[in-house]
């Protein structure tokens, strides 16, 4: 299979028992991502530090989907459960047959348009302009063209996309005046904005996804990242896993509210997941970590993945999923 299956742990501390057995001292290797798709992570992260949750979790943390990727895929040291982009978690699901489902939407969208001047009021004013974007072949990419073609703009004739290699060497170039007009996600758009006073927002493209449904008739969120779990385990270890999703969707709780901001970012810091906890703070409002499941996560991922699919089939693994890529409770 591809991940290992879990094994329970008699040693487990009895004061985080539950009265349920098949959810008592379950070990569970957890991959998380820098960045935005991880920071709902951390308050998990420092429960399982200290005893503080019901299943025994490993947390990896890795710079790259690519890096997750190969962590879920390595039968030696397997991964049972992770949080990756919506895009990654589909091609998953192909290149496996089936092996991975999705269980909650983590991360809605966390991309903003910055420009080192005022020309950029609306989407309108991006026809003729050099647009510099790192993710070639990724969901930044695909939203932009997506937003772009919806509002009357060729991406391939009206535009001048640059793709940069990745987000870090973008933001550098933004900083040093090199690339006046960027899309990139948070965490970086707030180190840009604190290394650069002159560079402003000016396109929220979360909310240009929302303004472009809504002139399509669509409905749906901008959905980014979600957690994905290893069909197997998930069935051998339903109770556990969903204690998993309770504790998890507890930690995201905990990191989005206002009261918990200082704590959190420093618990991003501490974790690997942003570097500094200073930017962490002014960037954990704008990076819209949620936890969506059920039938709300499955509208809003499909209609993700269609508008991927449509832009290029391979972003997602060349097929659109079928109903059993997402896990049900």
């Amino acid at each position: 299979s591809l991940f290992g299956c879990a094994v329970e742990n008699p040693d487990t501390d009895d004061a985080n028992q539950t009265s349920d057995p098949a959810v008592q001292g379950v070990s569970m290797s957890v991959a998380a991502l820098k960045g935005p798709t991880g920071i709902g992570m951390v308050k998990l992260m420092s429960d399982s530090e200290t005893g503080g949750t019901v299943n025994d979790y490993t947390f990896q943390v890795f710079d790259s989907p690519d890096n997750v990727v190969a962590a879920v895929s390595n039968v030696d040291n397997p991964v049972q459960v992770a949080a990756v982009p919506v895009n990654v978690a589909a091609s998953l699901y192909n290149k496996t047959n089936g092996k991975i489902q999705v269980a909650a939407i983590n991360t809605l969208g966390t991309l903003f348009l910055l420009e080192n001047g005022e020309s950029i009021q609306s989407v309108a004013d991006l026809k003729g302009k050099t647009i510099y974007v790192s993710g070639q072949g990724a969901t930044p990419e695909y939203v932009l063209d997506y937003i772009l073609t919806s509002n009357g703009i060729d991406p391939d004739k009206d535009v001048d996309i640059q793709f940069v290699a990745d987000h870090a060497t973008l933001a550098t170039m933004v900083v040093a005046g090199e690339a006046d007009i960027a899309l990139l996600p948070q965490p970086n758009v707030t180190t840009v904005l604190t290394q650069a006073p002159d560079v402003r927002i000016a396109l929220d493209l979360t909310k240009a996804w929302d303004d472009t449904n809504a002139k399509n008739g669509k409905q749906g969120q901008l959905s980014m990242g979600c957690i994905i779990v290893n069909k197997e385990f998930a069935e051998q270890n339903k109770a556990a896993f969903n204690k998993f999703l309770d504790e998890y969707k507890a930690s995201v709780e905990y990191v989005t509210a206002e009261a918990n901001l200082d704590a959190a970012a420093q618990l991003c810091e501490t974790y690997g997941i942003i570097p500094k906890a200073a930017v962490a703070k002014k960037a954990i409002p704008d990076c819209n970590i949620t936890y969506i499941e059920g039938a709300e996560m499955k509208q809003n991922m499909q209609q993700n993945l269609q508008i991927l699919f449509d832009a290029n089939p391979k972003s997602i693994g060349g097929t659109m999923p079928d109903d059993a890529f997402y896990y049900t409770r």
